[in-house]
């Protein structure tokens, strides 16, 4: 029975109406068999009876009686069915070298044969003598790679010594003398292991955390943006406001002296008009007496007629038009005063932004030119006008009396340095390889972003210069610089005004904020120091 139902295929013990293995099967009087279910089913819902394969027609509903013999072999060609689907190697198994077709699961490794066995395959080794010796261990993949070259046996022990996989007859020759332990009991490959796996956590979470770090700051830059776009429609709408109000208050004024001048025409008209009545009167009475023939009344009239009626003597009465002179001008004024007041406004909100940048820095004493005396603190600097013997360095300015902080920056970073009562100074950024030891040619080209400051005027150092308006009682400078941006900006703090950007600049190398006190003059004019000085955004 066993090989009846074993080397029949599924087709044979489907239900040819539901396709699937026969479930209490019956037999028709034409000899197909169908589940009683479906067939039930089936002439349930027909006129007549048929077979559904033959179409044989039955005068009467056939009495259906359950095959006893197919259910017992469908009923055991499901069990099989089952259990190959149970033995069926799965995701992390080892698989049976010898299936074709589907795999099924190994069940044993042969060490001698190097070959894994499902339970069907592995039946000789339990059988035949020869096979019985071979030694059989629980299922192993790549069989192949844990078997020694050189003695063709298990690895199965590691080697402390030279920190490789060895067999049992490795420890009898070339390991002999090695200190060596089993595979599973290797503590310090297995310290290791959790060490690799802490490390492999540890830039997994550096990477979330960069990944993070990106999003937050394209959140920050996505509110930035945000409040950059409020702040401008704020401020562009009161010029707007302010622009209309303008507008409004010329044609208001244009109008009102447009409508006292046709006012005063009005009036004058009037008067005319009325006095050119009185006179049409008046030259009506004179036609009117000369025709009279009664000279009683030609006298009593025409002494009433020797005075003329009341008149304005009109020769100096002029209208006129209204003088619109300055009217656009000083309308203009008080828009310039408004604009004034929100570009103050607005620099000074720019001013307080890249305050935020402040970074604390001090004077590197290692770079300074030996004329140059520095605090103690490292924030203040001025020419000693003495050569002071010093310890030569790749860092020390030897020509220009200039010295750098300690610190470099490629980011965004701010500082201030106070120069008042100076003469003359330099101030900015250099980068990192600047040319210490020769003349300074201040420029971007070789290395400095600098504002330079003398009495006849203010200049950012370029090729040309660029020549600013001289800021009067200049105290505080304060420099900001955008490494990614390629900007160096600076300000008046006092003020809280923009001095100057150079963009577009070319930032490869750290940068250095840069000081220059200039010489002190013999008159000690230019003594006193740059102080770099902690920033004070409520100034």
């Amino acid at each position: 029975m066993a090989s009846a139902y074993t080397s029949g295929s599924e087709e044979n013990f489907s239900c040819s109406i539901c396709l699937d293995v026969f479930n209490r099967p019956v037999s028709t009087p034409c000899g197909h068999n169908f589940c009683r279910t479906c067939i039930t089913k089936y002439w349930d819902e027909q006129v007549k009876f048929k077979c559904p394969l033959c179409n044989m027609a039955f005068n009467t509903r056939p009495d259906l009686r359950i095959n006893t013999l197919l259910s017992e072999l469908a009923a055991q060609f499901q069990t099989s069915i089952r259990v190959k689907d149970q033995l069926c190697v799965k995701p992390g198994e080892v698989p049976c070298d010898i299936c074709t077709g589907t795999q099924l699961k190994a069940v044993k490794s042969c060490l001698v044969c190097l070959i894994s066995y499902c339970q069907t395959h592995l039946e000789p080794h339990q059988r035949v003598a020869g096979l019985k010796k071979h030694r059989l261990v629980e299922p192993m993949d790549r069989l192949e790679d844990r078997m020694c070259k050189k003695h063709d046996r298990l690895l199965e022990l590691f080697c402390q010594t030279e920190q490789v996989c060895v067999c049992q007859f490795c420890t009898e020759t070339d390991h002999k003398s090695h200190p060596v332990v089993p595979l599973k009991e290797d503590e310090v490959k297995t310290a290791q292991l959790g060490k690799i796996e802490a490390e492999v956590q540890q830039m997994i979470q550096e990477r979330l955390n960069n990944i993070q770090e990106i999003k937050d700051t394209v959140n920050r830059s996505k509110a930035d943006a945000d409040r950059e776009i409020a702040d401008g429609v704020q401020i562009l709408t009161a010029l707007k406001r302010c622009i209309e109000k303008c507008q409004d208050d010329l044609n208001q004024m244009v109008k009102e002296k447009l409508k006292s001048t046709e006012k005063r025409a009005e009036d004058l008209i009037k008067e005319l008009q009325q006095e050119i009545e009185d006179l049409t009167n008046r030259s009506s009475e004179v036609k009117q007496l000369s025709h009279t023939e009664d000279h009683l009344h030609f006298l009593q009239a025409f002494r009433s007629l020797k005075d003329p009626p009341p008149t304005r003597d009109w020769t100096t009465v002029e209208v006129r038009p209204p003088s619109y002179v300055g009217t656009l001008r000083r309308s203009l004024d008080q828009l310039e005063e408004t604009l004034n007041m929100e570009m103050k406004k607005l620099r000074d909100a720019e001013l307080k932004r890249v305050q935020q940048y402040e970074v604390d820095v001090t004077l590197d004493p290692d770079t300074a030119h030996r004329r140059l005396i520095l605090s103690e603190d490292g924030k203040q600097v001025h020419d000693g006008g003495v050569v002071k013997e010093l310890p030569d360095n790749h860092k020390r300015f030897t020509q220009g009396i200039c010295v750098v902080t300690s610190q470099s920056f490629s980011g965004r970073f701010y500082f201030e340095v106070q120069v008042k009562d100076k003469t003359g100074w330099w101030l900015g950024v250099a980068r990192e390889s600047i040319d210490r030891k020769d003349r300074i040619t201040v420029s971007p080209e070789t290395g400095y972003w600098t504002l330079y400051y003398a009495e006849d005027g203010l200049v950012f150092n370029d090729d040309p210069d660029v020549r600013l308006p001289l800021r009067a009682e200049l105290q505080k400078v304060g420099v900001f610089v955008d490494y990614d941006e390629g900007l160096v900006s600076f300000y008046d703090v006092e003020a809280r005004v923009h001095i100057y950007s150079a963009t577009v600049c070319s930032f490869t190398e750290p940068l250095y904020p840069f000081l220059c006190p200039c010489n002190n003059d013999y008159k000690g004019n230019n003594s006193a120091p740059m102080i770099i000085s902690p920033v004070n955004q409520t100034d």
